[in-house]
């Protein structure tokens, strides 16, 4: 797992399929998820972490598009 494409299909794995029509809020709402996943047992912790970081390494990404685009 190395994008958030894979990301997304980890969730859609288990029925998850997000979109707010904003990425960030995208990013926000599967970070969400992906923790309620891992809190509930359904993934192991290897599974998670890497996961977490792709999506907080996207999230920083878009913030700083957004920053710079004004």
């Amino acid at each position: 797992m190395k994008t958030l494409y894979d990301v997304q299909q980890l969730l859609k794995r288990f029925g998850i399929i997000v979109y707010m029509g904003k990425r960030l809020y995208d990013i926000e709402l599967m970070k969400i998820e992906l923790h309620r996943l891992h809190e509930n047992g359904l993934m192991d912790k290897d599974e998670y972490l890497t996961a977490e970081l792709i999506l907080r390494r996207e999230h920083r990404l878009e913030l700083e598009k957004e920053a710079k685009n004004g």
